[in-house]
């Protein structure tokens, strides 16, 4: 919950950067309030930016649901991409049945989806990272025939905002671990996309960015500087 009109300043920021680098491989989603989408859509019409919205109503049609906006709205918008299952929002209510029903909905609406899956700081210490994202992913993407329209990003719950990341190795094994379940539940029928979100930043991003299994990032505050996310696209990509 960031951000009003005049925070385009920060997203054509990057636009010059990226534009002026030509760096056109590096693919840059922002993900922004409901209320920007149409507005900074259309200014970046000719832009290497997409935009994407940070959730949608789990009904697939229009109904009595006051103040809520479904996936047709939010394609209708301009958005390209959305996140669903975010820590956050399944601490507002969202439940994996809602979150099934929301991704389904996206599909159908042809928008690209960011899927979050991730464990508390409890599940982790009791041992339960892989059980929880097990369930995660099954209870998620239930009826999901295929992985075309999906990206998964894996936050653990203990580090958004802490300023504390996975140590190298277990963060290396458990994306192992989210690729083997995927691979094993949709037999290897599509190669998915794997991001990193939690507490990146332009100093942590290079260490993350050496894990070969991840294909990319969630950026959370630090998407909120145009300076910074520049650094992160520095100390990642160039």
């Amino acid at each position: 919950m960031f951000g009003d009109f005049s925070s385009f300043k920060i997203i054509n920021l990057v636009n010059n950067y990226i534009t002026k680098n030509k760096t056109k491989k590096i693919k840059v989603i922002f993900c922004i309030p409901n209320i920007l989408i149409n507005h900074f859509s259309n200014k970046l019409k000719k832009s290497n930016i997409l935009i994407g919205a940070q959730n949608c109503h789990y009904h697939d049609g229009y109904g009595p649901y006051t103040g809520s906006v479904n996936s047709i709205m939010i394609k209708k918008a301009g958005a390209k991409y959305v996140i669903l299952g975010h820590s956050e929002n399944r601490t507002d209510g969202d439940t994996d049945i809602m979150i099934n029903n929301k991704i389904r909905s996206a599909i159908k609406n042809n928008l690209m989806i960011i899927f979050c899956i991730g464990e508390t700081l409890k599940q982790k210490k009791e041992g339960f990272t892989n059980k929880v994202l097990s369930k995660q992913i099954d209870s998620g993407l239930k009826l999901i025939k295929n992985l075309k329209k999906i990206i998964i990003s894996y936050e653990p719950v203990w580090s958004i905002g802490t300023g504390i990341i996975p140590k190298y190795k277990e963060l290396n094994q458990t994306v192992s671990f989210i690729r083997n379940r995927l691979n094993k539940k949709f037999k290897n029928k599509n190669f998915v996309k794997i991001i990193y979100g939690g507490s990146v930043n332009p100093k942590n991003i290079k260490k993350l960015s050496g894990i070969e299994d991840i294909n990319g990032f969630l950026i959370g505050g630090a998407s909120q500087s145009g300076k910074k996310f520049i650094d992160i696209i520095k100390n990642c990509y160039m």
